[in-house]
């Protein structure tokens, strides 16, 4: 089986919940005895300001390249079975669920440190944006992991800084310990996302 054929990859439209049923029914396997989840949940307060809801847009198709690609940056870092990546469009409701993130390994470690690696990735690179309405205003809002690159990307060329700069390679040193840094990535490939 061709590594993109273990891959369910879905931007939702609006009003379509996440089925966590179905991304976990999707990565469960004999073979795996780990699955690791991410759920991103929209909570209520940011920064002391009152949140009625989240909204997101997406530029789809660059989103999915650029997610197929993360999936082959991970799989090229850990021993992954099969991963799952939904992310839903439109208006999010306080405690509802824009994003989720599963992944099956045959061992623990795999599974969660490329889960980790899926979702600081997603939020860095991936053309998904999102807007922030409080009951006293609105603004569009950048991921942390995002603007934590922003030096890096004004040394880049502008073919690079764009949205998903291409497939990522995780150091090995900083890959076997699960969750205890954050992942840290280079850039192989400027092209690999467009």
């Amino acid at each position: 089986m061709v590594d993109e054929d273990r891959n369910l990859i879905e931007i939702l439209e609006a009003n379509s919940p996440i089925d966590f049923n179905k991304y976990i029914g999707y990565v469960s396997s004999p073979k795996c005895g780990a699955i690791a989840t991410f759920a991103g949940i929209t909570r209520d307060t940011f920064d002391g300001k009152e949140v009625l809801e989240l909204q997101y847009e997406a530029y789809v198709p660059m989103a999915i390249r650029c997610l197929k690609s993360l999936c082959s940056s991970a799989r090229s870092s850990w021993d992954i079975h099969l991963i799952a990546v939904a992310h839903c469009l439109g208006t999010v409701p306080v405690g509802e669920t824009s994003v989720f993130v599963a992944i099956s390994s045959v061992h623990r470690a795999d599974a969660l440190d490329a889960c980790k690696f899926l979702i600081d990735e997603l939020k860095a690179s991936v053309p998904i944006w999102k807007k922030e309405v409080y009951t006293n205003g609105e603004v569009w809002k950048e991921n942390k992991e995002f603007i934590e690159r922003m030096p890096d990307l004004g040394k880049a060329s502008h073919d690079q800084a764009g949205a998903c700069s291409g497939k990522k390679e995780v150091d090995a040193h900083e890959r076997k310990s699960c969750c205890g840094k954050k992942v840290k990535v280079n850039d192989k490939s400027a092209d690999s996302c467009r």
